[in-house]
């Protein structure tokens, strides 16, 4: 689940917006010719819930880069058919249909999500937890969203349900289980970062190092545009769309956005939004934004959640050390925080707009 917080620019102007295998390197790259000069081919697709865009910035003809991205698509609608909860026939619903009975038979890929998944909800107190979905239906945020706030009692009689501790992984026999009925898991918070890592590799295996690939609130980028690198702006959490509070110059890496302002409603003078807490049951309050940078889009995807939900100080200090990890966070507060390896790589255009 992501808000669409980032965004493409080049030399300022926007061009794109929307919220595991190690990459490959970037290989060398001839100058452009004058017979064929390079140029940004841009793809539109849509899967997994949200807007994707593809870029390629080639001297190749554009029907080959085209091919190329159609392919680099076709990986991610596979992924999604894989681990979606809206395919009755995905392997995710097959496992949460299976709740509270015997094992499911997965791919090695799910397996290697949830195994990722495992490991940030241990290192985060729990809060990175797939098994949220076993509050579904508690609270409604999407277009057919219905403004009511749950009992605490509701709430109560889910939560233990969720418990990603609980989901029984088998590597040996590609098994997944769920021990409790009425269990579910959801890899909204982690599944788009995995394709699009997949979709990047695709391209690259096309011969396609110079690109972007962007899934809502996650995007990678590898190589450069021309001499330049890429440029990406994050938005004001409370500002208009195509508000950018902070830029940064990028040649390869990936970044993750979770936010509050995409998918809620406000009651009360109280804003409710999708991001919840496993502990609690009810939307995250810590954080207004999170935006993970990181080598590769899996990594990005896995922390925003979980600093989202921890908060500035914890959420800081689960990535320290990381190599390749940073983060900018803007608080509950509307103060910004900014991860010491990101000082001098992200600027801040503006303070963001504070309002409820």
């Amino acid at each position: 689940m992501r808000a669409a917080v980032l965004a493409l620019l080049v030399g300022g102007a926007l061009l794109s917006c929307s919220r595991r295998e190690e990459p490959a390197p970037v290989a060398a790259k001839p100058l452009p010719s004058a017979s064929a000069p390079r140029r940004v081919v841009t793809g539109s697709y849509t899967a997994m819930g949200t807007a994707v865009d593809l870029k390629v910035w080639t001297d190749r003809p554009e029907a080959t880069a085209r091919a190329a991205m159609n392919d680099a698509h076709a990986e991610i609608k596979r992924l999604e058919k894989m681990m979606t909860t809206w395919d009755d026939v995905s392997e995710v619903a097959r496992v949460n249909a299976a709740a509270g009975g015997d094992p499911v038979v997965v791919s090695d890929e799910l397996l290697d999500v949830l195994e990722g998944a495992r490991v940030i909800h241990d290192a985060s107190e729990g809060v990175f937890d797939v098994t949220f979905y076993g509050l579904k239906g508690l609270w409604r945020f999407d277009q057919d969203a219905v403004e009511e706030i749950p009992s605490d009692a509701a709430i109560a009689a889910r939560l233990p349900l969720v418990n990603g501790k609980l989901v029984g992984i088998d590597r040996a026999k590609k098994t997944v289980q769920l021990p409790k009925k009425g269990m579910a898991i959801n890899l909204g918070g982690i599944a788009k970062g995995y394709a699009v890592d997949r979709a990047a590799a695709v391209l690259a295996k096309n011969g396609f190092t110079d690109v972007v690939v962007q899934a809502g609130g996650d995007l990678l980028v590898r190589g450069r545009k021309g001499q330049d690198p890429w440029r990406v702006g994050i938005r004001d959490p409370r500002g208009p769309a195509g508000d950018w509070f902070a830029v940064a110059a990028i040649t390869d890496a990936a970044f993750s956005t979770a936010g509050d302002y995409e998918r809620y409603w406000i009651k009360d003078g109280k804003r409710y939004h999708h991001i919840l807490d496993p502990r609690t049951g009810k939307p995250a309050d810590a954080c207004r934004s999170v935006t993970v940078f990181a080598k590769d889009a899996l990594t990005a995807d896995e922390y925003d959640d979980a600093i989202f939900i921890l908060g500035p100080e914890k959420g800081l200090a689960l990535i320290a050390g990381k190599p390749g990890v940073g983060a900018v966070i803007v608080d509950k507060n509307n103060k910004v925080w900014i991860s010491p390896s990101l000082k001098d790589v992200v600027t801040l255009t503006h303070q963001p707009t504070n309002s409820p």
